[in-house]
């Protein structure tokens, strides 16, 4: 056994032990034999799964191009949702609907042994779908309160096809391996509420806490390769509201107004000072405006402006810093035009960093490197991206969250060489390839599942 397995596996011998001393010695014995430590065979199991996938991935993309061809956005996913819980009743899962709103949760229960947790998203974005597939979302919502195109832009609709690969796949390996698993499909991920909805709703109380948690993300990276770190994974997010109040008028007579578009456009420039000038430069920290909102005329200076953007960071200090920079900014902003204090909202519908379990990330790992080689690379720093899985860190769930490449690698290498745009998460062009994206995330979390789970006694 090498040295990083036995980090995580340690054993207790009871030969050659005096009689008083096993007997001192023999529950804790009992429990770690009972535990779910085992030296996984990742080659063996991962050549079964790619078996099982040379017969059913067709399932698996047809699900993913139905679900991406109709989006839903969050807290709204009720036909996603549904076509989700047919085919994990299909395999044999007792699926509960409606938990934190839209979510489901599916359990199946094979024998003793540890319950784990295997999450993905439901959601899409509030965004119109530039990639020209196909299959490409044409989803319009219009109603007298919005008016906007909806696109599975993030990945998720990848993530429910290998969500739902990979229960089909560990309920027909179930002969080798005991324990319970918890499916759970998430609402309004992009919300940063999701998570907490579920929790709020008794997820644990009513289906109990899981021992283990796992969630996958796909990324604009190579196809075929995983991705994964201990500790921290994503960044703390934090959503900021402005709005500047002024004082309308006539376009041509400026002076007898407060403009506030003006105030928010200083704002706009002068809050990434914070950025450049007050926190470390070494240190990860952006501060983005993605909505400007004011006025209904070019001739008529409105009487607000309204600002939205995102606060993204690793470290909770240098999130503290942007967050008192972002504040001080706003009442500056306003106060050297003589506006009225503004309305500042910083901090809500956001989410802390997601922190993976140091000895499952390195377990996991171990089996990583052993199932795909090289193509398993361990990650040196947090991705700037957020997510509210960390909800269900915070409620003490030890987990593990891992990423997966999307991206054809002879396209991206030859993007790279000629500076050609590479579409990420939330651009109207990022489109994953289903195949082999679909089949790596269905691999790789079959082996993280079936690594903490106890072989048959």
């Amino acid at each position: 056994m090498d040295s990083a397995k036995r980090t995580v596996c340690r054993r207790i011998t009871l030969d050659h032990a005096p009689a008083r001393f096993a007997l001192r010695v023999l529950p804790l014995f009992l429990l770690v034999a009972a535990s779910p430590c085992r030296a996984l065979d990742a080659l063996a199991v991962k050549r079964q799964v790619d078996g099982m996938l040379d017969r059913d991935y067709p399932r698996w993309e047809a699900l993913y191009r139905t679900v991406h061809q109709h989006p839903e956005l969050g807290f709204e996913e009720t036909a996603t949702a549904q076509r989700l819980a047919k085919e994990m009743r299909a395999l044999g899962f007792q699926v509960s609907a409606g938990v934190g709103r839209t979510g489901l949760v599916a359990m199946y229960h094979n024998g003793p042994g540890p319950t784990v947790m295997v999450r993905t998203e439901l959601d899409a974005l509030p965004m119109r779908e530039n990639t020209g597939l196909a299959y490409a979302s044409d989803v319009h919502l219009q109603s007298k309160d919005r008016d906007t195109y909806v696109a599975h832009s993030c990945g998720h609709d990848i993530h429910m096809a290998a969500w739902v690969g990979t229960a089909a796949t560990l309920v027909q390996l179930r002969a080798q391996w005991r324990g319970t698993l918890m499916f759970i499909a998430q609402p309004a991920e992009e919300k940063g509420r999701g998570a907490q909805a579920m929790l709020d709703d008794g997820l644990f109380a009513r289906f109990g806490k899981p021992d283990y948690g796992f969630a996958l993300h796909v990324g604009p990276d190579a196809y075929g390769h995983v991705f994964y770190k201990a500790g921290a994974v994503t960044s703390n997010s934090d959503a900021l509201e402005v709005v500047f109040q002024g004082r309308g008028g006539h376009g041509a007579m400026p002076a007898a107004t407060i403009d506030p578009i003006l105030i928010a456009a200083r704002f706009v420039v002068d809050v990434q000072s914070v950025i450049s000038r007050e926190k470390d430069p070494a240190a990860f920290g952006v501060v983005s405006i993605g909505a400007f909102n004011a006025g209904t005329a070019g001739n008529i200076i409105p009487d607000r402006a309204q600002l939205r953007g995102t606060i993204r960071s690793h470290d909770p200090q240098v999130r503290d810093k942007l967050l008192d920079g972002v504040r001080r900014t706003a009442l500056a902003s306003a106060q050297m035009a003589g506006a009225p204090v503004p309305q500042i909202t910083l901090g809500e519908r956001g989410s802390r960093a997601v922190i993976n379990d140091a000895a499952l990330a390195e377990r996991t790992g171990v089996v990583f490197a052993q199932a795909f080689g090289a193509d398993a690379e361990r990650q040196r720093e947090p991705s700037a991206a957020s997510e509210d899985y960390s909800a269900f860190v915070a409620a003490g769930v030890p987990s593990f969250y891992f990423g997966i490449g999307g991206l054809d690698p002879q396209w991206l290498q030859h993007a790279r060489q000629t500076g050609e745009r590479i579409p990420v998460n939330h651009s109207p062009d990022f489109a994953p390839v289903p195949q082999p994206s679909i089949r790596t995330g269905v691999e790789a979390m079959t082996l993280a599942v079936m690594n903490v789970m106890p072989p048959p006694s």
